[in-house]
């Protein structure tokens, strides 16, 4: 069926295009936000590896992608009648009638394809200091292909089979955070914990991390409000709900945090507005703003205890991707089930407590065991292929040099160590500043001898002139 553009929204399509941007910003936002808990030796091999997943997504997107993720197909797969984005004059399958966009369908592949790149930049904070990037690139393309394309066809596209179920998930928080959790929690496993992974656990730049935390929360408001896919009342509250569950979220992990252990700190900060941010993405466009704060405050409490799980169970997910996006994930979308309102959005169902029943409460569960079923199943078989082709890990040496000189030959920073510092001092001892006192001398000394060689030629120049 062929597209009528005569029915697109100049201003639908403005603000679609900021939405699109503003999701992508959240890729470098989340590189930072990981790179400040990572190591200083690991950082820029974090920041590499989300940026990667910006590049290798992209490619990936608009060749096969899309069109697996949103072609017609069936309802488990779509087909490959828009690769290498042919045929954009067509309506996509599903978006008709009631549902008919008002933006043109390469703007929502635009949009689509943002989602696409962060789903796997998620769990990247589960594999942090260990993993091979010969591995790592084959994995992104692969897992993009196999696990988030088909999981988005079926609750993205209207012709999916959990979608057609009555299954809802308004930006993300199953196909997005449920299967990058869940292959979260199976790369930590399959890696294997980090040397001294307890210990690794301090994070090197609580200010970069915070930062990347500000601007996770900035581009929330597109991931969220622009899926409405119209600048409608629905993005409207979208854009509310999802400030309003990750203030709400923030506050909730510090309070536990204070009540259990005295202080609250800045690490919890974020943590606790992301867990709101990641729990309210399924329901944003399909609760109130007592829902939305319903979904942060317990999602706040139930991720600030699930980040302890690794520590009980032996698993070393390096920075709590499985207990703030897996659980964040999970509790927003059992929670849409009891606080649905189709008040807010027609296209939406009742949850529980506004007459709708059990039905949307299982349906949501239904999907959330389909898709992390999915993503376990397929992370475990591409990690047991690469495993014989490339190998997955790291080497003890590489390791301990740290993946910034091992795998990219370089250096986040100029002078010292953190880590080495902080070791020192815990030890009682001294920071070694040889190096660093050296590299400084020999800078200072440099710079007086080009000084004086300046002076001796303005002397010879003059006494030139003289004569």
């Amino acid at each position: 069926m062929s597209f009528d553009f005569s029915t697109v929204s100049a201003g639908a399509t403005a603000w679609m295009l900021i939405a699109s941007a503003l999701v992508l910003f959240m890729t470098p936002g989340l590189a930072f936000f990981y790179g400040g808990m990572v190591r200083a030796k690991h950082v820029l091999a974090m920041l590499m590896q989300n940026f990667m997943c910006m590049a290798l997504v992209s490619v990936t997107w608009v060749t096969v992608g899309y069109t697996l993720a949103f072609g017609k197909g069936n309802g488990f797969w779509g087909d490959f009648h828009f690769a290498f984005l042919s045929h954009m004059n067509q309506v996509v399958p599903g978006f008709t009638g009631t549902a008919a966009m008002v933006i043109a369908p390469m703007v929502f592949v635009i949009f689509q394809m943002m989602f696409a790149i962060i789903t796997p930049a998620l769990f990247l904070g589960s594999t942090a200091d260990r993993w091979k990037f010969s591995s790592f690139v084959p994995f992104i393309v692969l897992w993009s292909i196999l696990v988030y394309s088909p999981s988005a066809h079926w609750i993205f596209s209207p012709v999916g089979w959990l979608a057609k179920r009555g299954a809802e998930d308004f930006a993300g928080g199953i196909v997005i955070h449920a299967s990058a959790g869940t292959a979260a929690l199976v790369l930590a496993v399959m890696l294997g914990k980090r040397k001294n992974w307890r210990e690794a656990a301090r994070p090197h730049n609580l200010p970069m991390m915070l930062i990347g935390a500000g601007v996770l929360w900035f581009g929330w408001f597109g991931f969220n409000a622009g899926s409405a896919l119209d600048a409608n009342s629905v993005a409207i509250q979208a854009f509310v709900n999802t400030n309003t569950a990750a203030a709400i979220g923030m506050l909730a992990w510090l309070s536990v945090e204070r009540l259990r252990h005295g202080k609250a700190s800045t690490l919890g900060a974020a943590a606790g507005a992301v867990a709101g941010l990641a729990a309210v993405t399924p329901a944003a466009g399909y609760v109130n703003v007592l829902g939305a704060l319903a979904i942060g405050l317990v999602s706040g409490i139930v991720c600030c205890f699930a980040v302890e799980l690794k520590g009980k169970l032996g698993y070393d997910d390096s920075l709590d991707v499985v207990g703030v996006h897996l659980a964040g994930g999970v509790v927003g979308a059992l929670l849409l089930g009891l606080f649905g309102n189709k008040a807010i959005n027609p296209a939406g169902a009742d949850g529980l407590f506004y007459g709708g029943g059990l039905s949307l409460l299982g349906n949501q569960a239904l999907a959330l065991i389909a898709v992390m079923a999915w993503a376990a199943i397929v992370t475990v078989a591409l990690m047991l292929v690469l495993k014989k082709i490339t190998g997955n890990r790291v080497s003890e040496e590489d390791e301990e040099l740290g993946l910034d000189q091992a795998l990219h030959g370089e250096s986040a920073y100029e002078f010292g160590d953190p880590d080495q510092e902080l070791a020192a001092l815990l030890a009682g001892q001294e920071p070694d500043k040889s190096a660093d006192t050296a590299k400084m001398v020999a800078a200072t000394a440099k710079i007086v001898a080009d000084t004086a060689k300046m002076v001796a030629e303005a002397a010879k120049a003059s006494e030139t002139a003289k004569h």
